[in-house]
């Protein structure tokens, strides 16, 4: 064994040992955004409590409302020319989802962001030889919904940094689960109203629009690849029975594997769009979300080191074919890697409750999953230990980078 792996063994001890001592303080952070959740844009006690947990914290520096208002930045370096530093990044998550609070388990995604980079310092803190580092954290709102991390990054919050990472709770161990591209759309459909007993032939039925738009999109699927999603609901179809509806509101999430088809599939429900408002004599708005998701570019030496580093600590990271190739959320950390090289992995928090539902919000809250929480971390941060450590590896990484974001390209270019 070289004496830089012993060194690596021995900075990777000192992270565990650095988490474990601080965990107390990380379950207290983690319920405290958990018992009060809060929706995107709106997560002003979470933001808080994570800016009070860093600034409390020796050594970091906090921009408190970095860019946005409910987003932050904590910066921690080793001293020395900024040149030739590697700036590692960890996300922090926080906002619920409304009626069943944290059912997507953010309190952990936050409290696994603030546990690794706390560790990753402590352990480079007490190296006998310095290692140039910069570790940044960025509390990154709003995922739920407008896509806070896709805000942050037309802002320019992510330059600087050279490669990210978070992890997300789930109800397996997973270094990697399909996450698709995805554009939410609203669809508004103007009639004129009218008497719908008394004369109806003076009306234009908003109703029947929507309708027709509905079912349009269902005769679309026979002719849509398998892997892609189309679903929405009827928001608002009209007042009373007796009344032929002037307005009428659809939502649809538009889903392909990636964002290089999703321009297709958008153009195929456009047309479904329009011609329900051509049969129907409506007009017609189609408004698209102002964030597109992207799909994750996958870095496969990124998702090997984590995994190893998993496996070392305990982690049994799922071979299920179906959940490996059927999870098909979608997430704003896609975008984020094709701007800056990261991982997503999943972890399990000691419950079998699917995310989205009341009782992953109890399993989120629950003691038990500190132990995977923290586990995760660790795992991250002994990740970031490899690359820093190791500049073969992350060599290796932003080449592979390069090499899927190409690949990327042509796909979008249709080369």
């Amino acid at each position: 064994m070289t004496d830089n792996e012993e060194r690596l063994i021995e900075l990777k001890d000192r992270v565990c040992r650095s988490i474990d001592e601080t965990r107390e303080k990380l379950h207290r952070l983690s319920q405290d955004i958990w018992s009060c959740p809060e929706l995107a844009y709106q997560e002003t006690e979470a933001h808080d409590r994570l800016v009070a947990f860093f600034t409390h914290e020796h050594g970091w520096t906090v921009d408190s409302h970095f860019k946005l208002e409910t987003a932050f930045r904590a910066t921690w370096r080793t001293g020395g020319d900024s040149e030739g530093t590697m700036n590692v990044g960890f996300l922090c998550e926080y906002d619920a989802l409304p009626g069943i609070g944290h059912a997507c388990g953010h309190n952990l995604i936050a409290e696994v962001g603030a546990a690794a980079a706390v560790g990753l310092k402590a352990a480079l803190e007490g190296a006998q030889e310095g290692v140039p580092v910069q570790v940044t954290v960025l509390g990154t709102p709003a995922e739920e919904d407008v896509g806070g991390k896709i805000d942050l990054l037309k802002e320019g919050a992510f330059k600087g940094i050279d490669v990210v990472f978070m992890a997300h709770p789930s109800k397996e161990d997973a270094t990697y689960l399909p996450c698709v591209a995805e554009h939410d759309v609203t669809i508004k459909y103007h009639g004129k109203t009218t008497h719908a007993s008394s004369y109806p032939w003076r009306g234009v039925n908003a109703l029947d629009a929507a309708v027709l738009c509905y079912n349009n999109l269902s005769v679309l699927r026979q002719q849509m690849r398998p892997d892609w999603r189309v679903h929405g609901i009827i928001k608002h179809g009209g007042l009373k029975p007796n009344i032929i509806p002037d307005y009428t509101e659809l939502e649809y999430y538009l889903r392909t594997p990636t964002r290089a088809e999703l321009p297709v599939l958008k153009e195929k429900a456009e047309r479904c769009f329009r011609s329900a408002a051509v049969a129907t004599g409506c007009t017609v708005e189609v408004e698209y979300a102002r964030n597109q998701l992207d799909n994750i570019l996958r870095v496969a030496e990124l998702e090997r080191l984590f995994e190893r580093n998993g496996k070392t600590l305990g982690m049994d990271f799922t071979t299920d074919e179906d959940v490996l190739r059927n999870e098909s959320g979608s997430t704003d950390f896609g975008n984020v890697t094709f701007a800056v090289p990261g991982i997503h992995p999943y972890f399990y928090i000691g419950s079998n409750a699917l995310n989205h539902t009341p009782e992953y919000t109890v399993a989120a809250g629950d003691e038990k999953a500190q132990f995977f929480t923290l586990r995760t971390a660790k795992a991250l941060a002994m990740t970031a230990l490899d690359l820093l450590l190791q500049p073969e590896a992350m060599q290796r990484v932003m080449q592979e980078f390069t090499e899927v974001k190409l690949k990327d390209d042509k796909m979008s270019n249709g080369v």
